[in-house]
């Protein structure tokens, strides 16, 4: 039997920071797999760097991983245009909690993976969706961004604000707390489960869009649905074909309630919500399998 090798301090190092590298990744990608491997490239360069000579390790793993990631958004738009109806982010799941987050949770946890958000920036060059997220997410300053981009520190800087300006032309933030958005799921689900039009129809804005990412592979919509009645109308459409064996539970879908529906021991699809104005603004539905790996019951 051979012996199970020891971690180095190499190895250490990388272990500490392999958590941020994954949420910079993630969020430029908006692909927990593609993340992934985006990470493992990264720690296969490391393991391959004379490491002895970085003085600040986690800058030179973020550096690398973001690089990595703006190329594979590169190659992933081309295969996204193509894509079959809407193309959504893969969700991140963890169980549902019933306390807000934590200040220092709401920077990991929803702000800035909120499918909502992460939904927006897939508008943004691969380099602005960087740019933006390094400088407003991760504190990084426009000398560090020019590094990594091989920018000027003023073109870093016009990329950001550009960038910045285009999300939130299209995401207004709201300070929505965990509470509100959860007692939002929870009436949304209640009008769900009394079959009561009205009910659901009261929980959505005039304006509300609903998206499905089927990928082809699962049933979804085709084309985002507009519109509280023409929402109201597809869910109620769907009860009737549900199968019997289907169950929602509550839970976090990147950092936010919602619900993951399940049909026996397999996962069905996720749904999560944005909340503008105290009631839902968009519904984001995934039934993609390849999207729903990492989803655990």
């Amino acid at each position: 039997m051979t012996a199970t090798a020891k971690p180095t301090d190499t190895d250490r190092i990388f272990e500490r920071h392999r958590g941020r590298a994954f949420a910079v990744a993630y969020r430029i990608l908006g692909s927990a797999s593609d993340a992934e491997d985006a990470v493992q490239e990264a720690w296969l360069r490391w393991r391959g760097t004379d490491t002895a000579g970085i003085r600040n390790p986690e800058a030179w793993l973020v550096t690398t991983v973001a690089r990595l990631a703006i190329d594979q958004l590169r190659t992933a738009r081309a295969r996204r245009e193509t894509y079959i109806g809407p193309w959504l982010p893969e969700p991140i799941v963890s169980a549902a909690r019933e306390s807000d987050p934590t200040p220092e949770d709401r920077l990991s946890l929803a702000d800035d993976i909120s499918m909502a958000l992460l939904h927006v920036l897939e508008r943004l060059a691969p380099e602005e969706r960087a740019a933006f997220l390094l400088h407003d997410a991760f504190d990084y300053d426009y000398g560090e961004l020019a590094a990594l981009l091989g920018k000027s520190e003023a073109a870093c800087r016009q990329t950001v604000s550009r960038a910045r300006r285009r999300v939130q032309e299209t995401h207004p933030r709201f300070d929505t707390s965990a509470r509100e958005h959860a007692r939002l799921a929870a009436a949304f689900s209640a009008a769900i489960s009394s079959a009561d039009p009205q009910a659901l129809i009261a929980c959505f804005t005039e304006d509300v869009v609903f998206y499905s990412d089927g990928g082809g592979k699962a049933i979804a919509a085709l084309n985002p649905i507009h519109g509280a009645d023409h929402v109201m109308r597809f869910f109620f459409g769907i009860l009737k074909k549900r199968p019997e064996a289907l169950n929602a539970r509550p839970a976090l879908v990147n950092g936010l309630p919602g619900f993951v529906m399940t049909e026996g021991e397999t996962i069905h699809s996720t749904l999560g919500f944005a909340i503008t104005g105290g009631k839902i603004s968009a519904l984001y539905m995934m039934r993609n399998p390849d999207k729903l790996g990492r989803v655990e019951l």
